[in-house]
């Protein structure tokens, strides 16, 4: 099947009759195999997810979903004027044109779900407001919601979250898109031929090492690395490796690797943070397993395996030789848009068409994290950085 064949338009109620030339506002169609997916905050073209996440989609990329709504709150409100507002508009009226796809303000504007119409909300906003949306979108009649990492600020409000979807009997699945990532899968096959290995997840991001560039990432993610940067990793601890606050036996910082300062953000305001930490992890069941993140390591991520001996064996890259072609093909297209939408392209695809296979026919999303993951990965952040601050003072 073509992929744009869901794109055939047809007439919608709010045809409407102006200057007796007939304007057809066309909705895109669903087949029974198809959810029908609510993009809940979008954010600027080129900088935001909530954007990239809509091209995939209207690429048709995604098999078993087709964009229907987006709700985008700033640039539909307080922001259109401003930095990015413009621009949003522009490509908000070139998408409803050629897509048929419909713009709201806010999820109360929303019509309610047709009869027999699986919806997905993808939520891609502020961490701080997906509370609040996570209610709207249960409300608005969707029967699975979709959460960017971390998911909440805190475990208690995503624990009650957990909560709010399971009375409803709505599932909730996460982004943790390196749960599906050639690397991790790589790098555990290998691992698990080689008797006594030991396996290290490599996490980089590219700022400049600078007190002004650190500062501001401090203040812009102040609810620290471990529950920002390398909660991905923390995911793959609590998914593959059996960790939980209540099975970790020891963690132990590599010092020599790792580094805590304390710097004023944009703002003047102080934030104590970690710019690079190596931890390794002991579970009570016997499984050994370590996390490296460092701010200003560069743009690939990796995992490494070791012998027994400590030597190292195999790694693997995140973006390989062959997902380097492809990023350079996007790069070209999208000039100006932010380069690790590039490097995890296909993981957002995958993770995506299994969240939204999984709301059209109920199976099992394979490999994708659920809110239960997501819980015990923030809880597992939050009991690690005490431990972790303490052992770098």
């Amino acid at each position: 099947r073509h992929p744009s064949s869901h794109h055939f338009p047809e007439l919608h109620p709010s045809t409407k009759i102006k200057n007796s030339s007939i304007l057809v506002a066309t909705m895109p169609s669903l087949t029974d195999k198809q959810a029908e997916v609510i993009l809940a905050g979008c954010g600027a073209p080129k900088r935001g997810m909530g954007w990239y996440h809509a091209v995939q989609l209207l690429k048709g990329k995604c098999p078993s979903a087709v964009l229907c709504y987006v709700v985008e709150p700033w640039f539909l409100g307080g922001g259109a004027s401003g930095p990015g507002g413009p621009e949003f508009a522009e490509w908000a009226k070139e998408t409803e044109a050629k897509h048929g796809v419909k713009f709201f303000k806010s999820m109360d504007d929303l019509p309610p779900a047709a009869d027999g119409v699986k919806r997905l909300c993808l939520v891609s906003g502020r961490t701080a407001d997906n509370p609040r949306i996570l209610g709207e979108a249960i409300k608005a009649g969707c029967s699975t919601i979709y959460l960017e990492k971390p998911g909440a600020p805190t475990v208690a409000e995503l624990e009650a979250m957990r909560d709010e979807a399971s009375v409803q009997d709505v599932t909730v699945l996460m982004g943790y898109n390196k749960n599906v990532c050639k690397y991790v899968r790589k790098t555990r096959e290998f691992a698990e031929k080689t008797p006594g290995s030991h396996v290290t997840f490599v996490s980089n991001n590219a700022y400049e090492n600078t007190p002004e560039s650190l500062g501001e990432c401090f203040e812009r993610n102040a609810e620290g690395m471990l529950k920002n940067m390398a909660i991905h990793e923390l995911a793959l601890l609590v998914s593959f490796y059996d960790v939980t606050v209540d099975n970790i036996e020891s963690v132990t910082a590599d010092k020599k690797f790792s580094s805590m300062q304390t710097l004023p953000g944009p703002s003047g305001k102080e934030f104590t943070d970690f710019d690079k930490i190596k931890f390794t992890i002991k579970t009570k069941n016997g499984n050994e397993v370590s996390v490296a993140a460092d701010r200003c390591g560069g743009t690939d991520s990796y995992a490494t395996v070791t012998d027994k001996a400590g030597e190292e064996v195999f790694r693997y890259y995140m973006p390989d030789d062959e997902d380097k072609e492809m990023v350079k093909s996007l790069q070209a297209k999208y000039p100006t848009a932010m380069p690790y939408f590039f490097t995890q392209d296909p993981d957002y695809i995958t993770v995506k068409e299994r969240v939204a296979k999984h709301t059209v026919d109920g199976a099992p999303a394979e490999g994708i994290a659920t809110i239960g993951i997501a819980v015990e990965t923030l809880k597992v952040a939050e009991y690690l950085t005490p431990i972790l601050q303490e052992q770098l003072k």
